[in-house]
């Protein structure tokens, strides 16, 4: 059990004692010498055995009769090894031995502490307890994930063919049309005789009917651009003359949006999936913002072969959180005590189980 607690801690400290320190710069004239912080010793070329040591404490040892160089504890490789099996498996060679001086250094204290009579005390069987509890939380999330990730092939072909439309992907031309024409307001002109205030002289920002009106103005010209779209005319002109419409500076971006999933398009543009070759869109105005006009250039389904890796992430993190859904709901806080929740949304799980590139109710 002690061992289990230690290993939290000792993960929890590995990467801090990883980070490298500044290099002291050579003194004038001074040949520089190799950072020995950032360039790793070779592995050295020997070949241990399980029951040969790895690590040696010297002046900590079991029994109080042991005296001098009889004093000490062993940590074999095997030992060693299983300690990196558990915690971190492939654990990298610098990392290592950064776990071996944690490792050594907790065996100590807890020597101490154990002297100390710091075990018998109430808090320590609290602590222990409620690491037990996250520890076994751990190793069942890992568990759940692993049981999710076994996807077959014939669960990927289902979900290929239940979800066809996910999997296509189209090039367009997309004109873009800005919200509203850029306003000219005027400046405030001091009255005679007045001293010049700065404050004064600053564009006055515009009113209400001006906003409204620069907002109709290109409302109108969103609809004339789609009624030549839909004539034939290139969609690059008509993306100038939006800009040049709007008052806008600098050069018009391009229309072309090459190779586009549905799920990469705001929803409520994703419709443009359904036009076919050579089809011109409705004006889409999103609220309070721009407009655009789509036409469509070309459209393919990719292939089962290409999408594969992605379904079987989907599967398995569904799965996954279809798994966890029933331990992260039904619990009350009394929020007397805790106070109104601010954030209603699902906790994440326990940490410990390998990261995910799926929506935010993953564990890290």
């Amino acid at each position: 059990m002690r061992f289990q607690y230690f290993a939290c801690l000792l993960l929890a400290g590995l990467a801090y004692g990883q980070a490298a320190q500044p290099a002291t710069p050579p003194a004038a004239g001074a040949k520089a010498e190799p950072n020995s912080s950032t360039v790793p010793d070779a592995a050295p070329e020997v070949k241990l055995g399980p029951d040969d040591p790895v690590i040696t404490l010297k002046g900590l040892c079991a029994g109080s009769t042991q005296q001098g160089d009889a004093c000490k504890t062993v940590v074999t490789l095997a030992q060693f090894e299983k300690i990196i099996e558990t915690m971190q498996p492939g654990m990298p060679q610098p990392m290592r031995r950064n776990l071996a001086t944690r490792y050594g250094w907790m065996l100590k204290m807890s020597a101490a502490a154990e002297k100390r009579g710091l075990d018998k005390e109430p808090k320590y069987d609290e602590m222990m307890r409620f690491a037990r509890m996250q520890i076994l939380a751990q190793q069942l999330s890992g568990a759940l994930r692993e049981d999710a990730s076994k996807v077959t092939d014939g669960d990927i072909e289902d979900y290929y063919k239940k979800n066809a439309s996910s999997y296509e992907q189209a090039t367009f031309a997309r004109i873009f049309v800005p919200h509203a024409r850029q306003i000219q307001t005027s400046v405030a002109t001091p009255k005679a005789g007045a001293k010049p205030d700065s404050k004064a002289s600053t564009n006055q920002p515009p009113t209400a009917a001006q906003q409204k009106a620069a907002e109709a103005a290109m409302t109108k010209v969103a609809t004339e651009l789609r009624a030549r779209a839909l004539k034939g005319e290139d969609p690059d002109k008509l993306q100038r003359e939006a800009y040049a419409a709007a008052g806008l500076a600098g050069n018009a971006p391009s229309t072309k949006m090459e190779k586009v999933r549905g799920a990469a398009l705001p929803v409520n543009h994703r419709a443009v999936m359904d036009l076919k070759p050579g089809e011109i869109s409705a004006v889409i105005s999103d609220p309070e913002g721009p407009h655009y006009i789509y036409k469509l250039i070309s459209k393919e389904t990719l292939a089962l072969d290409a999408v594969k890796p992605e379904i079987r992430n989907l599967i398995s993190s569904q799965r996954y959180r279809d798994s966890m859904q029933s331990f992260q709901t039904d619990i009350d806080l009394n929020d007397a005590y805790f106070g109104a929740s601010r954030n209603p949304a699902m906790p994440s799980p326990p940490k410990g189980a390998k990261p995910s590139d799926q929506p935010a109710e993953d564990p890290d």
